[in-house]
């Protein structure tokens, strides 16, 4: 990718790794149709990715730098048990985060490999569209809970969902999104659950990364690396603000829109391949 590229990439991460419209689907599409000189296999493309990933997770640590501490406290203050709230989520994120890191390990370069084409990403991300809008319309606003209400099961089930996500197309805060809403969350709590859960996996995305750059043989310059990895991580931190106030207004059919958008977009360029 030449600079300009690699900039514009970098806005349409940060964008869509919270938004539940899947980073993935929109990184494999957006490129593809406007042509752009991206190619996946090339040494400079893992540390371009790093970057991302990092910027991203530094954008949701900042954002909930409050809950973290709050979390990290609470978790010490128990002694590794659950004696009070705070040690509670803790183990409920460490509970949600495990299974989802076990399934990408075994199963993303199989499942990218499959699903790596622009039509595969259409249909995902109609069938994202239609899990939203679904979802959206079986929440009930005046039944839904708090976080604390959330069990340790439950963390399990909402953290094994975001496997999905490995499909190109299906979104990772969607699915947590979602999930949360299954499981008796107000859309905020579903939110701030699905974020928190989200911070360790994205950080590990990048982190796991770095010692490969050693070998990559990259030639990308650190300037333009560390200018993508920030703006990724400012649009991710401007999707973070935007989205938890507007959960936070809209509880009846919020989704809906997101939802919308995926099916428009899937099904508008499956029937454009097509013809």
């Amino acid at each position: 990718m030449n600079p300009v590229e690699a900039l514009l990439f970098a806005v349409i991460q940060g964008v869509s790794e919270l938004f539940p419209i899947s980073s993935l689907g929109h990184g494999i599409l957006i490129p593809d149709w406007l042509h752009w000189s991206l190619n996946r296999s090339h040494p400079d493309f893992l540390p371009f990715m790093v970057m991302l990933h990092l910027g991203t997770a530094l954008a949701l640590l900042l954002y909930f730098h409050r809950d973290w501490r709050a979390l990290i406290t609470g978790f010490i203050r128990a002694r590794g048990g659950n004696s009070n709230a705070e040690a509670r989520l803790m183990w409920r994120l460490v509970a949600g985060t495990i299974p989802a890191g076990l399934l990408g390990l075994l199963l993303e370069k199989q499942l990218r490999v499959l699903f790596s084409s622009a039509t595969a990403v259409l249909v995902f991300l109609s069938i994202n569209g239609l899990l939203l809008l679904w979802g959206d319309r079986k929440q009930q606003a005046a039944n839904a809970r708090t976080l604390d209400k959330l069990s340790l099961m439950g963390a399990i089930k909402i953290g094994s969902g975001q496997a999905l996500a490995l499909l190109p197309g299906i979104s990772r805060s969607g699915v947590t999104l979602l999930s949360g809403l299954a499981h008796g969350l107000n859309h905020a709590a579903a939110a701030r659950f699905s974020f928190l859960l989200a911070t360790p996996i994205i950080l590990a995305a990048g982190v796991l990364e770095i010692p490969k750059l050693a070998h990559s043989g990259h030639a990308q310059p650190w300037g333009l690396l560390l200018s993508c990895g920030l703006l990724a991580g400012a649009c991710a931190y401007a999707s973070t603000w935007f989205l938890m106030r507007y959960f936070k207004k809209s509880e009846i059919e919020s989704l809906r829109p997101f939802g919308w958008y995926c099916l428009l977009l899937g099904l508008g360029g499956l029937a454009l391949h097509w013809l």
